[in-house]
């Protein structure tokens, strides 16, 4: 290793939409020849890329961000926490890192690289090719901070939405889409460089073009507009897994159903509900039809009957009473959701719900979410109990000497469950296999290849 190559830290924190700003910033530096340190000591300066969303979220920021002052002194702080209040938050905590911008700066925080740990030009490395064991393709695709096999996809930034529980906007502004050629263009790259799954994000994703009235743009020599279902459908002509995530229920989101059925797109949609009740939707600022959801979920099932359905709600909103909460029981026992995550009502500085009156004690805020979670656990416990004697293609993810781990369709990275095939060690991430499932809990399934 040339010790005059400047060397920087990272940290990054948060969404996969925050981890894709991670992977932009480390790709530029990459590419201006900065070498990348996995150890505080080795590193020249360290970047920080946080999370605001939750204070839990905030604690873990700030834990971040007060261990690398600690073990290297020089820290730069990025992402969605810097945008709270100017970083007053952490300027106060921390007054002494070099510098705060908030998300997506990635000019501003290469700037700051370049005032704190200036580059060094090398005519021999500047020039070297991309690095032993990577293809041409791989190269082309940047620093990816998720296994090869799979990979986050960006495709706009921001949000329209005033959710009244929510500060994102406040933090990355109103709704960008990026132009879909851009977004075909990654995605194509990351196909023809061995990535197996793609994983679409944003923080609106079906919104995606509304912004550009669905501007066209080019792909591949022809006219294609920027716009959910089009998207969807292009990205399903690659030889990938397509994963859609944060889907808001609009109508048109019908329109991607039948490319499920035809098997273009992974059947799999992340929505976040949120609630069921009413009321507590109309506080929340959320649509308020748990009936017209409903039939929804029923006639995208007709359409497409293997569909995986994920959803993510709150607890304990300010105001949320039993009645509500018995609505909100009622809903998964009528949705029969597949995944569900489900967290308690946190205040965030900023949120308009702070200031709703009847806040939910913390204790019965902890009793709800214990009651939803056992019911919930008791519907997808009987939901992949169904799932034994069938067949399925998993994609793998792990391998060891006790045998490998990987995901169905229905299993997002990270968030959903797994299948464990025991003692197959004969195989490698990133390889697609055909299995019977032998067993399940209400997480998890176990399965054997077939013959």
């Amino acid at each position: 290793m040339n010790s005059s190559v400047p060397r920087v830290g990272f940290v990054s924190l948060g969404c996969p939409k925050a981890l894709v700003d991670s992977e932009r910033i480390l790709t530029q530096l990459r590419a201006e020849g900065y070498e990348l340190s996995s150890a505080y000591q080795d590193a020249d300066l360290v970047i920080v890329n946080t999370c605001g969303f939750i204070d839990s979220a905030t604690e873990e920021s700030l834990d971040a961000i007060g261990e690398a002052l600690a073990e290297n002194g020089k820290v730069i702080v990025t992402g969605c926490l810097g945008a709270r209040d100017g970083g007053a938050l952490i300027k106060q905590a921390h007054p002494n890192v070099l510098a705060i911008t908030g998300p997506q700066a990635y000019s501003e925080v290469m700037g700051l690289v370049h005032q704190y740990v200036p580059p060094r030009h090398d005519p021999f490395t500047d020039l070297m090719p991309a690095p032993r064991g990577l293809s041409r393709f791989e190269s082309q695709v940047g620093v990816k901070l998720t296994p090869r096999h799979y990979a986050y996809v960006k495709i706009s930034e921001g949000c329209n939405h005033r959710c009244s529980f929510c500060i994102i906007p406040s933090m990355r502004g109103d709704l960008v889409s990026r132009p879909i050629g851009d977004v075909l263009t990654e995605a194509q790259n990351l196909v023809n460089a061995g990535v197996r799954e793609l994983l679409i994000v944003s923080q609106d994703t079906s919104a995606y073009g509304l912004d550009t009235r669905y501007k066209l743009d080019f792909f591949g020599g022809k006219p294609v507009k920027t716009r959910f279902k089009e998207l969807a459908a292009e990205l399903g002509q690659m030889d990938a897994w397509i994963r859609l995530h944060y889907v808001y229920p609009y109508p048109h989101v019908d329109e991607v159903i039948p490319l499920m059925a035809e098997g273009l797109v992974l059947p799999y949609l992340d929505i976040p509900f949120q609630h069921a009740s009413p009321r507590i939707l109309k506080a929340m600022k959320r649509p308020a039809s748990s009936e017209n959801v409903l039939e929804r979920i029923r006639g995208w099932r007709e359409i497409c009957s293997e569909i995986t359905l994920r959803s993510t709600f709150i607890v304990g909103f300010p105001g949320e009473t039993e009645d509500d909460f018995s609505q909100l029981l009622d809903f998964l026992d009528e949705a029969q959701l597949d995944r569900v995550g489900a967290f308690t009502y946190s205040p965030v500085d900023g949120a308009p719900a702070n200031q709703l009156a009847n806040p939910v004690p913390e204790s019965l805020k902890q009793e709800r979410l214990a009651r939803f979670m056992e019911k919930q656990a008791a519907i997808s416990a009987a939901k992949l109990s169904g799932k034994i004697g069938q067949t399925m293609a998993i994609l793998i993810d792990e391998v060891d000497e006790s045998g490998a781990i990987g995901r169905g369709a229905g299993d997002a990275p990270e968030i959903d469950g797994v299948v464990y095939l025991p003692d197959i060690t004969d195989v490698r991430p990133g390889d697609f296999v055909e299995v019977e499932i032998t067993d399940a809990d209400e997480h998890d399934l176990w399965a054997v290849p077939l013959e």
